[in-house]
């Protein structure tokens, strides 16, 4: 899925993260998951210390960092879909 409508001559995109693929990246703090907008690949990274804010005493450690992306998924997805503009930008950081 790429666009829904219009809406007021503006065209409205669509994040569809269809791999439950992530990873975590132990030099920038965060988790990175990709999503698409048609055939164009979106980067997200969601830093740690946001899953922090989320889970009070997450530890620093790469599976307990996934496992709270795990737990946060959903809320992660809301976060991307509102951020995510359709354009030439390709990489987001959710903080």
């Amino acid at each position: 899925m790429a666009l829904l409508g219009r809406v007021r001559e503006k065209l409205i995109a669509v994040l569809n993260v269809p791999n439950p693929s992530r990873s975590y990246d132990a030099s920038r703090h965060c988790v990175c998951f990709w999503g698409y907008d048609n055939s164009r690949e979106i980067t997200f990274m969601v830093d740690d210390a946001m899953l922090r804010n989320l889970q009070p005493g997450l530890g620093t450690d790469e599976r307990s960092v996934l496992g709270a992306f795990d737990e946060f998924r959903e809320k992660v997805l809301e976060i991307a879909n509102k951020q995510y503009v359709a354009g030439p930008q390709n990489r987001y950081s959710i903080s």
